[in-house]
């Protein structure tokens, strides 16, 4: 929504996070994307189903759930999602300079730096490499952009 927002629709930063990313719509979206009860049910699926991929995808989906949850104050978004709206407003955040991000930025730069040498390492295929390596940039790059926005 925001590569949408910001690249096609050339609509500023300061209104995709100012407005946009608090409103009504868009919060509908998060709490979905964003709920611990679907990705588990998921999970739930894909184990019983024995879908590996299925299974990775949920487990995914719920490490980054994990990770998001005490990294998000202001802009918290309703996690347990259809059972309540309720937000956990953290006082830490990964791009908000005023809750630390200082300290949680560039740590979960590191993070990703760190797991991707060693997929590097574990992973001999040249097309899984570069695939890795793309996303690392993805990583930084979405993680980075914070710095300039706010």
């Amino acid at each position: 929504m925001v590569a949408w927002a910001r690249l096609v629709s050339d609509v500023p930063a300061r209104v995709i996070f100012g407005e946009y990313y608090f409103s009504d719509a868009w919060m509908a979206v998060f709490a979905i994307d964003n709920s611990f009860l679907l990705w588990g049910a998921l999970l739930g699926l894909g184990v019983w189903r024995r879908w590996p991929v299925v299974t990775a995808f949920a487990g995914a989906g719920l490490l980054h759930l994990a990770l998001d949850f005490p990294l998000h104050g202001s802009d918290a978004r309703p996690m347990f999602w259809p059972l309540t709206d309720w937000k956990f407003d953290s006082p830490y955040s990964y791009w908000d300079r005023n809750n630390h991000a200082g300290i949680f930025g560039p740590l979960e730069a590191g993070v990703s730096i760190c797991l991707t040498a060693w997929m590097l390492w574990r992973f001999r295929s040249i097309a899984l490499r570069v695939g890795m390596v793309l996303l690392l940039l993805a990583e930084l790059g979405s993680s980075g952009i914070w710095r300039f926005v706010f």
